[in-house]
């Protein structure tokens, strides 16, 4: 594989919580569940340290264990990772630190893909339109509040606590069987995570999106997703993002084009097969 990448933290000179790597067979993009501020998590390290930590132990696997499946290797990666805590971290606790994943590798004559919680992977075929697969994990019974929460003005003491209610409440429900999956500290997640092969004779390219670069199709309709094939192929991962970024600034206020944050983590991979 042939890959670009790019990523910038929502705000300059503020830490990232995304996180994206790649070997010559393999890639690998984690954007991490932030929370608002002042929510206990359990853990002393963060969700920036424990997306690194996460995305970093499943590149190797995916690149040294081609006997285990996708899935296999991305729960090996979380009790890894979890092992790294240490004793003074509650991993039990409802808010520790977890993170969407992509992931894909070369596998033989096919491409094995994996995509859990809200972020995109897109596959160009050679011939015929692009297959986008994820946002997989939704939270129907929260969309209320998410609703509300678009409705309020940002930064507002309104927003900030329908934002901790909604969060509280997926917290609540993720990993427990009656909501969203998300790699946080237990292995069963990865068994939720939308898996598959392609041949790679039949494709031409994947892109791997986190939510924040995939408001260029998904919220502000900037392109389809054949525009945005084309323009990271052709400019590359950092002018979708620049792209993203302008139109952000021209709507502050959320109003044109609702969401829960003006600005987001965003990062980008392209890959020609």
């Amino acid at each position: 594989m042939q890959v670009e990448l790019a990523s910038e933290p929502h705000e300059p000179g503020q830490p990232s919580e995304d996180f994206a790597a790649t070997s010559p067979e393999a890639l690998v993009l984690l954007d991490g569940s932030s929370a608002p501020d002042g929510l206990e998590s359990g853990c002393r390290h963060g969700t920036a340290w424990y997306v690194r930590r996460l995305g970093v132990h499943l590149l190797a696997r995916l690149t040294d264990r081609p006997d285990r499946s996708i899935a296999e290797c991305l729960a090996d990666a979380i009790v890894e990772t979890a092992a790294l805590h240490g004793g003074r971290c509650d991993l039990a606790h409802p808010s520790t630190p977890a993170a969407m994943v992509v992931a894909a590798r070369l596998h033989g004559s096919s491409l094995e893909y994996l995509v859990l919680g809200d972020s995109l992977l897109v596959l160009q075929p050679e011939q015929g339109p692009p297959r986008v697969i994820g946002d997989n994990q939704r939270f129907p019974a929260g969309e209320l509040l998410r609703r509300q929460i678009w409705s309020t003005v940002p930064g507002s003491a309104e927003r900030r606590e329908l934002h901790l209610r909604y969060a509280l409440a997926v917290r609540a429900a993720r990993n427990s069987g009656t909501g969203p999956w998300i790699a946080a500290a237990s292995p069963r997640a990865a068994a939720h995570a939308e898996t598959g092969f392609v041949r790679l004779t039949t494709l031409h390219a994947v892109a791997a999106l986190t939510d924040g670069a995939a408001r260029y199709t998904e919220r502000f309709g900037l392109g389809s997703w054949s525009d945005a094939l084309h323009l990271l192929a052709e400019r590359g991962p950092a002018e979708l993002i620049a792209q993203v970024r302008t139109t952000e600034r021209t709507d502050t206020s959320c109003e044109r084009w609702p969401r829960g944050k003006a600005h987001d983590d965003a990062s980008a991979l392209y890959a020609r097969i």
